[in-house]
This record gives C-alpha cells, sequence and structure tokens, in this order.
C-alpha cells in the first residue's frame, strides 16, 4: 500500500426510507450533455449512472471531453450510488459510479454474473458540508455535540445551549430544527453516515448508503436536498461541497476530531488524506482524519468499469475519457471545488484500467 497525497484545489468548487442498501432507479435524473446528438460514425457513445457527488465534475469533464473529441458522445444520469451500483451490476450502462467502495457482497454478485472481478477507480475527492438556511447568521459553528445531536434528533432547537455557546452573538431563532437528510440510496449518506458512526456517541442507525434516520424529513439526490434547505426556513442537511458552492447556501464550520473547528473548504477537505494509505482496491476511507487542519467529513468517489466489455471502441473510448479527466481535468475538478487525485494515485488508476480486457 502506497501513501495518497492530494493536490488542493486553490479556486471554488455540492419520509424516512426503511433502509434498502439499494435504491431502485429513478425514471428521470441529470444527464450530462451529449453535444451533437448521437455518436457519429466511427465514433462511440458511453452512458453511465450512478452518485450526485460528483455529477456536476462528471458533466463538465464530460461535456468538455466532447468538445475536444466530438467522435465521443458521454452522458452521465445523476441517479445515486445505489441506483449507480444496480444499473451496473444489471448491465444498463456502460459504467457506474458510486461514493461508498462496493461491498463484498455486490462483488460476488458481479463475479457470479460477469466471471470476472469489478473495477473500481477513484476519480476526485471531496466533502459533505452542513449546508443550512438561517435568517441572519452567516458563519455558523457547530461542536461536535451539536452536529451530532442534530443529525440523531437530540439537539431540536436552533437556541439549544450547546449551539449557542459557540456562536456567540449569533441571533439563534428557537425555532426548531428541521434536519433534511436523502430519501434514496446514496453514496454521500453512506459518507456522511460513515464519519456520524465513528465520531457520534449518540448515532445508532449504522453507516450505509440508506440508513432508518431518526429524524428529518427526504429529499432525492445532493441536488434535492440543496433544494429543499433553499425554501426551508431554519433547516439544515448535508450536501456535496460544490452544490453548496453552486446554490450559494451557507455552510457551518464543524469541529474535528482535533478539537478545531474547521470551515469546508478543498484545502481542508484534502488535509484529511494526508498521509493517508491507498488499499490494494483503491477504496480508501478516512472515517475520522486525525488531521489537526482536516474537514472531517470527506471522501473520495470512484467510477465502476466492467473488466471484459463486449464493445472494444466503447473500452478504448472511456479508457481515454478517463485518463484525459485525470489529467487535463484537473484544472477543472480545482475550479469546482473539488480535490484532484495526485499523480501517483492517478498511475494506480491507468494500472487498473490496463486490466480492462
Amino acid at each position: 500500500m502506497a501513501s495518497i497525497s492530494i493536490i488542493l484545489g486553490l479556486a471554488v468548487s455540492a419520509c424516512t426510507p426503511s433502509s434498502p442498501d439499494i435504491a431502485k432507479p429513478p425514471t428521470g435524473g441529470t444527464a450530462a450533455p451529449a453535444a451533437g446528438g448521437s455518436a457519429p460514425a466511427g465514433g462511440s457513445s458511453l452512458s453511465g449512472a450512478g452518485a450526485s457527488f460528483p455529477a456536476p465534475l462528471y458533466q463538465r469533464w464530460f461535456a468538455d471531453y466532447n468538445k475536444a473529441n466530438p467522435d465521443t458522445q458521454i452522458s452521465y444520469q445523476s441517479v445515486g450510488s445505489g441506483a449507480g451500483v444496480e444499473q451496473f451490476l444489471a448491465g444498463t450502462v456502460d459504467f457506474g459510479a458510486t461514493d461508498a467502495p462496493l461491498k463484498a457482497e455486490e462483488r460476488a454478485k458481479f463475479k457470479t454474473k460477469y466471471n470476472a472481478e469489478p473495477i473500481q477507480v477513484p476519480m476526485t475527492g471531496g466533502s459533505v458540508v452542513f449546508a443550512y438556511n438561517l435568517e441572519g447568521v452567516k458563519d455558523l459553528k457547530l461542536s461536535r455535540t451539536a452536529y451530532c445531536g442534530i443529525a440523531a434528533g437530540k439537539i431540536t432547537k436552533w437556541s439549544d445551549p450547546e449551539i449557542a455557546k459557540a456562536n456567540p452573538g449569533a441571533k439563534l431563532p428557537t425555532s426548531p430544527i428541521q434536519f433534511v437528510h436523502r430519501s434514496d440510496g446514496s453514496g454521500t449518506t453512506f459518507q456522511f453516515t460513515t464519519h456520524l458512526k465513528a465520531a457520534c456517541p449518540v448515532w445508532t442507525a449504522g453507516a450505509n448508503k440508506s440508513v432508518q434516520w431518526p429524524v428529518g424529513t427526504g429529499a432525492k439526490g445532493n441536488e434535492g436536498i440543496a433544494a429543499q434547505i433553499q425554501q426551508t426556513p431554519n433547516s439544515i442537511g448535508y450536501i456535496e461541497y460544490s452544490y453548496g458552492k453552486q446554490t450559494s447556501l451557507a455552510m457551518a464550520a464543524i469541529e474535528n476530531k482535533s478539537g478545531k473547528i474547521i470551515a469546508p473548504s478543498p484545502e481542508a477537505g484534502a488535509a484529511a488524506f494526508a498521509g493517508e494509505k491507498v488499499p490494494a482496491d483503491l477504496a480508501l476511507l478516512v472515517p475520522d482524519s486525525t488531521n489537526p487542519k482536516a474537514y472531517p467529513i470527506s471522501g473520495l468517489t470512484w467510477l465502476l468499469v466492467y473488466p471484459q466489455p463486449k464493445d472494444a471502441a466503447k473500452k478504448a473510448a472511456l479508457t481515454k475519457v478517463v485518463e484525459w479527466s485525470l489529467t487535463t481535468g484537473k484544472a477543472t475538478a480545482t475550479e469546482l471545488g473539488y480535490v484532484p487525485l495526485e499523480d501517483s494515485l492517478v498511475t494506480k488508476v491507468k494500472a487498473e484500467l490496463a486490466k480492462v480486457k
């Protein structure tokens, strides 16, 4: 295993279910524009589906790649990690995307169907933030006890002393906290609840793409949560950092494991990965970084690739798209607030892609 270091982004960079691990694919979704319609003769048309966490970046990457390579069209449906894994296992897409590494049972299911091991490669990193809608409060700070209590339904009013003591002078309302969570199977939820499980003694719902939420209302996708927070006064919920930036939502600074209150940023997200060891399957998880400079809820996101695609042209096209995204596309990742992969990890990704037959 090798150490991972991440290039820092310097500019701005996103009814309770019963707990299914994989949600059914919704009929809609957000697709990356494929300029020019279907691929021209001799070209390739690729379709993917999955995580909403990296969707703004994927859609920019794929549109920009198409401009430079008009013979390759790529569409991407932002349907959530659960649905993305499901469609990947079913073989209805050319690639899947997930913010939660494949589980042993998902790998076993894939191997039974395809007689080969699935390939998952990290594409970028990012942070899961607490976005909120609280009139007159611009720089909300949440102690670990406060944000754990909000998610667990133990802290229910904005005027709670645990919130007030970290925000002296802030005009906190006495209103109930309106917590917003994902209603679909989500890798963002996996990253969020993986942290809660590691950091919060009051959290008892476990870590998964879907959990039995103790409090709050649900919305579909990072897009749905962002919209719900925008239209709901006194609300707070978790979304990927770039969605917060794109929608101009306020994002709370939170306490990390070292006791430091850290505002979300690409730099603070990258610090969570510094010095961590990358496992052989590239499924690096950092549930609660010990780095004093790290924003504590940060993770990678992965692309799921078939090891034995039937279409040689699509295989070649997808490999080129991924390698272009991780090299030429690094500037775009930084621009949107994601964390580009360091060169040594990109080399590991290329080695994994070389396994595609």
